[in-house]
């Protein structure tokens, strides 16, 4: 998987850049097939944003979050970004077994 950091607004710093990375990367226990996911982490006067956009086999997943606390912005968007994967994971695999 290749993860790309991007800020808007805000130095991303090199904790920023881990923190980001351990909490993503946590992604591909649920499904392996995540190709790149690209983060842009950007700060509007008080609120703090963190979007994703998650490549994945046979779909592009996106979540953003938005907080007074950056930490907290990245948090919420790992676990929306989860919940998508395990959802996508859930109906390739109805699909392939079918309905019945």
């Amino acid at each position: 998987m290749q993860l790309s950091i991007s800020g808007r607004h805000i130095d991303v710093t090199d904790a920023l850049k881990d923190y980001v990375t351990g909490k993503l990367t946590k992604l591909e226990r649920h499904y392996d097939h995540i190709t790149n996911i690209h983060v842009v982490l950007s700060v509007d006067k008080v609120d703090q944003r963190a979007e994703a956009t998650a490549h994945v086999s046979g779909a592009e997943l996106f979540a953003d979050a938005v907080s007074e606390d950056l930490y907290a912005a990245v948090d919420m968007l790992a676990d929306k970004l989860d919940r998508q994967v395990i959802r996508h994971k859930e109906r390739l695999i109805e699909r392939h077994h079918g309905r019945g």
